[in-house]
Formats: C-alpha cells, structure tokens, sequence
C-alpha cells in the first residue's frame, strides 16, 4: 500500500515533533484538541481510514470494530498497552495491531521507586505540612517512615519493567523477590539477586513491599483482590503503576482504611480517572494521575516507534510491534 495514498487518524495530541513528521509521511488528520473521541467518533474514523491511531484512553471493543470501514488494516496503538483494544476480533477482522514496547519501561520504573519511597517515607504528608505553614521545625518523632533498606521487595509480573524496577531496588538494598506466569531463567534470576515465589499468596504473606507490574490481561484481573490484600503484613504497602484493574479498588480501600495495609501508591485506577473518593481522605495513599511514562523523551520514543510501525506496513511488511496472540 503506497505511503503517499495511505490515511491516518489520531485520536489525541501527539508531541509536535511526531505529529509534523506523520504529516510529512502520511495522510493525516490531527486531533484539534486533547479530548478524548468520543465512542461515535471513533467508529466514524475507523470507517473513514485505513489506518488508527488511538492510545489507552480509547476503548475499541467488538462492536466497534464490527462497524468498522474495509479500509481499516491497521491500529497502531500510541503505547505499550494493549488491553484497551480487543486484539481477537481485530485480527478476526484482518485488522493488524501494533504498540510502542520497551521505550517506556525505565521511566515507569523511575516512578515506581519514586512511589515506594513516597509512600514508606511519607514525602507527601511532609510536602503538605510545609506548604500549609504547619512545619514548626525539627523533631525527633515527627514523620517517622521506614527505611527501605533490606526491606523485602515482591514485584508480581518481572518483564522488561519489574526487571528494570528490581534494579533499582537492589541499588536501596532491598531484597528482591518476584513471582511470574513463569519463571525467569537461572542466569537472569542470579543477576538480578531474585527469589522466585511459584505461589503468589506466599509471596504476598512475606513482603514489605508489593510492586503490580503484570499486564491486565482476563487472567490477572484482580489477581490482587480481597483475600489477597489481607495477607498482607499490617505493615506492607503496595504500589502499582501498571494497571488499575489489576487491584480489587474498593477491597484496597477498606483495607487501608482499616489499617490492615500500611500504604500505598498508585499511578493508575480500576476505573480510569475515576477512583475511589476514600483513597484521597487517607493520608498514607500517595495519588499519581496517571505519569508514570510521562517524560518528553519517552513520548517522543513512542511516536517513532508508531512511524516505524506505520511506515513499515505502508511499505508491504509486517509492523515490527505487531501484537501476536502470544502476547495476549
């Protein structure tokens, strides 16, 4: 299919750079603003082009694709996730479905350590008190947190991201631990110092810290729910900045507010944007909206990443981050 005939749609604001260089490449219609498409929106654009450009805020479910245009062959999805489009009927379809893998994973590690130690050190509550003129000086019982220091780490899902998160935590002194839909080999468990845990309530039962680091996917939708949330030690805090489906949020929330988890800090919700109202009353919840890969250079990455995938298919070839039914 030749480039110079071939028609793009994003559904959101794309850093300019990319944005220019898709216009130089492709057909493109940009989004004017930054809100979201809305549902009819994006079946009128999935009618009108051969190719989407959506990102995780926009929902493509069978019956969207089902009214989708001949034309359609592509999604190019704007982020390593993929759990927001149904991958099987695309592909059902002949639609193709790529994402942006790998450019963002130190970020969202950088972020995950920043939560942990937000949440054991309890920068937010100090931030707080400093802003709100309370701060009366130095005192040796004011703000006490824990030391993360041979405290034991346990990251539920050691892909590319709680590789990278693992790192990081051995650089504190933690001790890592991990459980996975399989084991690691032995030469990347012994680089990275990590314990392996086939049972996940085992691991949970043990740790200081819990890392949610796993896809959403059918399988581990609330892999973290309410009886696993309370064998969690009342000093444990769990932090995730993977996806928000992962966690049972109302069980979480009880359980906070019950003091029978210490803290947590998360990134991303079970609803989206829209997150349990209790969650922002509670002092030892540390709130992100959603930053974990916002940095300009990993923005920036994605964008070429989709180019290259578009490029790559408008040139008779397979996206080279095409998803693949093992992924899913």
């Amino acid at each position: 299919m030749p480039s110079d005939r071939l028609s793009v749609v994003v559904t959101r604001r794309l850093p300019a750079a990319v944005e220019t260089r898709m216009t130089e490449l492709f057909d493109v219609r940009l989004r004017d603003d930054d809100t979201p498409m809305t549902r009819d929106e994006l079946i009128v654009a999935m009618q009108q082009t051969d190719i989407l450009v959506p990102t995780i805020g926009d929902h493509i479910d069978a019956g969207m694709l089902g009214q989708a245009g001949p034309r359609l062959k592509l999604i190019a999805n704007y982020g390593a996730g993929f759990d927001h489009i149904d991958v099987s009927t695309a592909r059902q379809r002949g639609i193709l479905v790529s994402n942006t893998p790998g450019v963002l994973t130190d970020d969202t590690a950088d972020m995950t350590m920043a939560l942990i130690l937000a949440v054991t050190r309890r920068i937010p509550e100090g931030l707080a008190m400093v802003q709100s003129g309370d701060w009366e000086g130095w005192s040796p019982t004011a703000l006490l947190g824990a030391r993360v220091g041979g405290k034991r780490l346990g990251i539920l899902g050691m892909g590319r991201i709680g590789q990278a998160v693992a790192r990081r935590a051995r650089a504190f002194g933690m001790q890592i631990h991990y459980h996975n839909r399989h084991r690691l080999r032995a030469e990347v468990e012994e680089a990275h110092e990590a314990t392996y845990w086939e049972s996940l309530d085992q691991m949970v039962a043990r740790m200081d810290v819990i890392s949610i680091n796993c896809p959403h996917t059918p399988s581990t939708f609330h892999l973290m729910n309410a009886r696993r949330l309370k064998l969690l030690k009342p000093e444990a805090v769990i932090v995730n900045t993977s996806r928000g489906e992962v966690i049972d949020e109302n069980a979480l929330t009880r359980g906070l507010r019950a003091g029978e988890i210490a803290g947590a800090g998360l990134d991303v919700y079970e609803q989206g944007h829209d997150m349990n109202p209790r969650l922002r009353e509670m002092p030892n919840v540390v709130l992100l909206p959603h930053m974990g890969s916002a940095t300009r250079e990993g923005r920036l990455e994605m964008g070429e990443k989709v180019l290259i995938n578009i490029k790559t298919f408008a040139d008779g070839h397979r996206p080279p981050d095409q998803v693949v039914p093992s992924m899913l």
